[in-house]
């Protein structure tokens, strides 16, 4: 698999390079996102003919810029303060946004040559080159690269992609994070805790980090748990011996069968849902936010609570 930054065979736009957004969502996609690369906004409405004639237009050559710009497309009719506040007099009009502020922009149709000439100027004035494809571009197609890696499993890939991304861009948070679930997952928790301690504290937030940090925490606590063997023994001959089959989750989940951990801790919720406090519900939280919300076991074991739940 060819992963190298430099040099690299041109690959599928980013995800997130054309996008609809709305007023709630302008400081995030456009005026963070403008801080990396360069934003067209383009504002139109429905029953604005020549919107549908550029529209198709400014799509086709921000995709050609491949990830050196991004698009997003703002309906006035939805949004009508933010037009206000940006005093949009007609449509289409299209602003252009570097580093958190406007830098250009243009109303009415346009030619696709002059469409052109504007991603050009544009992607210059931020410092890139037309026609190439931006770093940070470069690093989401990587990071695309990575999550197929995780989804079949083939963690090793996903690990040295991520690496990858750290000797571009050292303070990756996404990269950091996921290198640091690689390491707790091969039992290297002190590695793990070096990689999370890299990212700023602010930016510990997010779910990759999150999900990180409780993995070590499980594994850690983990790490107390008996063996498999006597704990099913025990919880076979009492069924409501629930402190030996809390244990015996947490050696499921040291074992790396999580799976039964989450299948031990649902049965235990089964029987009595408050017992210690809710202490099996808290637990099977905490493995769901180190699977991750998308994890298959994850969704189905979120799926199986609810209708103990509410049943």
């Amino acid at each position: 698999m060819e992963t190298m930054l430099q040099g690299a065979a041109p690959q599928a736009a980013p995800a997130d390079l054309i996008k609809d957004s709305d007023q709630t969502k302008f400081a995030k996609d456009v005026l963070e996102a403008s801080r990396t690369v360069p934003v067209i906004v383009d504002f139109w409405a429905p029953w604005c003919g020549p919107c549908k004639t550029l529209q198709p237009m400014i799509e086709k050559v921000v995709k050609e810029a491949k990830g050196a710009v991004k698009l997003v497309k703002i309906d006035i009719d939805k949004n009508q303060m933010l037009a206000q506040q940006l005093r949009i007099q007609s449509i289409p009009a299209v602003y252009a946004f570097f580093g958190g502020r406007p830098v250009d922009g243009f109303m009415g149709a346009v030619p696709e040559s002059q469409l052109k000439q504007f991603v050009d100027r544009l992607i210059q004035a931020s410092g890139g080159v037309p026609g190439a494809e931006s770093p940070a571009a470069q690093i989401a197609e990587l990071l695309e690269q990575a999550k197929t890696a995780i989804a079949q499993n083939d963690m090793d890939t996903a690990a040295q992609i991520y690496s990858e991304i750290l000797g571009v861009e050292p303070t990756h948070v996404g990269a950091l994070a996921g290198l640091a679930r690689y390491q707790a997952a091969a039992g290297e928790l002190d590695a793990a805790k070096e990689l999370l301690e890299q990212i700023p504290a602010k930016e510990r937030t997010g779910s990759d980090v999150a999900a990180v940090q409780a993995a070590i925490d499980l594994a850690e606590k983990a790490k107390e748990a008996g063996p498999i063997d006597a704990l099913k023994a025990k919880a076979a001959a009492d069924p409501k011996d629930f402190p030996a089959r809390l244990d015996l989750a947490m050696a499921y989940w040291a074992g790396n069968q999580k799976q039964e951990a989450v299948d031990e801790l649902l049965a235990m919720i089964k029987l009595d849902r408050n017992w210690n406090e809710g202490a099996a519900r808290q637990q099977l939280l905490k493995f769901f936010e180190a699977l991750g919300f998308t994890d298959p076991i994850s969704v189905d074991g979120r799926k199986r609570l609810s209708t103990i739940l509410f049943s």
